[in-house]
């Protein structure tokens, strides 16, 4: 190579270099020097990551941040009331997705699209490519009611922060014990749990969720609904909780709830299922990956160190299609504070502070960035609870959120949890959901939805 060419070579290396340099210097943290935001959070292990890192946002921007944390079981009502109020005293609020099909319709939450695309107010070491782009677009709804989430035309109403995908975790020392493996479909599951039933009888096979709520279909139940290829409409407002695949799987759902689950099942909430297994009291359960996570870190249960992971069966030959819950962040739409509000959210869901919030004593998992996935610390971290990075990756491609999303989510989701309670208690499973169908048909007409 001559030494022009290295020359040449050389300066426009240099120039690269000093354009990317530039860029990034071009981003002023400092903007909003001396603004202040308050936060509505929830109670939550991902809340005490931020908390604990939440002086050093302060340093970075000049930006002071007051907040209010709340326990789950009040705090969406109270994100309610502050928002429907129209409230500006809360500039970033923790939601879900399926909050977002109730809070977007009024006009409570500030779309973030072009925010997103604001090149003065977003940094470029953001870098929006880095975020698992399912995760984006199930936080993005174009506000027509069954209208599918990450539409050409939606708009952006949240940003992922972290979140949950449903998996099949179960105790690895009883598997190694009698040589059993995680099964691979919803009939294998059936027949595991009988075999357990049998070899622990001091134990009992699997918990899933069971009260008379929405949160008993998104977990589990609706993970193996969607490796059946079963769907809650089709379109909306047409109800198709009644069609052959789904009356299939709910019928083997039911079965094994009745013979193989908790015998207080109409009472469970994830707390139940969660802490049967860390006392040793279930073999399994099929519910959000994070809630094994937490009963498998070190003192924190019985059975800390025992607990493995696997894709939750669906149906025979299916891929593993998880349904997700996303913790995410949403602004506040009468917020007043809005530019200061957007660089909070650039920073918590930033590089620099998910690392900081996966390492160590802090559990974000799961965490919405790619390269978090790949950081050899987390990686190692992981190495203590078998099976959950592996599974992870492999069901990461089709998890999103599988429901339709419209208003009246809530109220149609907790009837369709109310149709299990009647198929627990003996009702045919294709009667119950024939009618099932049927009511909500006339209640989504009744709402003006044809």
């Amino acid at each position: 190579m001559t030494t022009k060419r290295i020359f040449i070579l050389f300066m426009i290396c240099f120039l690269v270099s000093i354009f990317a340099v530039s860029s990034a210097s071009a981003f002023d943290w400092k903007k909003h020097d001396g603004t202040s935001i308050k936060l509505l959070l929830n109670k939550h292990p991902y809340t005490n990551a931020l908390l604990a890192h939440l002086g050093e946002f302060t340093e970075k921007t000049g930006i002071n941040v007051t907040y209010d944390v709340f326990p789950e079981d009040e705090y969406f009502d109270k994100v309610t009331i502050s928002l429907s109020s129209k409230s500006p005293e809360y500039s970033v609020f923790m939601t879900g997705a399926y909050q977002v099909w109730q809070y977007a319709p009024p006009g409570y939450m500030e779309d973030l699209g072009p925010y997103m695309k604001s090149a003065e107010k977003t940094n470029p070491d953001w870098d929006q490519a880095d975020i698992y782009p399912n995760l984006l677009s199930s936080l993005a709804w174009n506000l027509k009611p069954g209208s599918p989430l990450g539409t050409p035309d939606a708009k952006q109403w949240a940003l992922p922060w972290g979140f949950e995908t449903n998996t099949l975790i179960y105790r690895k020392d009883i598997f190694d014990k009698h040589g059993l493996k995680p099964p691979k479909d919803l009939p294998e599951l059936l027949a595991l749990c009988e075999k357990l039933k049998k070899l622990e009888p001091e134990m009992y096979p699997i918990a899933v969720r069971g009260t008379r709520s929405w949160a008993t279909i998104h977990p589990g139940f609706l993970s193996a609904y969607n490796g059946y290829a079963a769907t809650d409409y089709g379109p909306f407002p047409r109800p198709t909780m009644n069609s052959p695949k789904a009356v299939e799987m709910t019928t083997l759902w039911m079965e094994m709830v009745k013979k193989y689950g908790p015998k207080a099942w109409t009472s469970y909430i994830w707390y139940e299922v969660g802490n049967d297994l860390g006392q040793g009291r279930a073999c399994m359960i099929y519910d959000a990956d994070i809630l094994g996570y937490f009963q498998n870190q070190p003192g924190a249960s019985k059975v800390s160190g025992n607990l493995a992971w696997a894709p939750g069966p669906g149906a025979p030959g299916a891929e593993p299609a998880p349904n997700m819950w996303i913790w995410s962040l949403g602004m506040n739409a009468n917020s007043e504070t809005k530019d200061a509000a957007w660089y909070f959210l650039q920073w918590t869901t930033g590089k620099d502070f998910l690392l900081k919030a996966v390492r160590g004593e802090f559990s974000l998992v799961d965490p919405i960035r790619k390269s978090v996935w790949a950081d050899p610390e987390f990686k190692k971290k992981l190495e203590e609870f078998t099976g959950y990075y592996e599974t992870f990756q492999t069901i990461i491609p089709n998890c999103k959120v599988y429901f339709t999303p419209q208003p009246m989510f809530f109220e149609t989701t907790t009837e369709w949890a109310a149709t299990l309670h009647e198929i627990y208690n003996g009702t045919d499973p294709q009667e119950a959901l024939d009618v099932l169908a049927e009511r909500l048909s006339k209640t989504l007409k009744r709402a003006g939805y044809k």
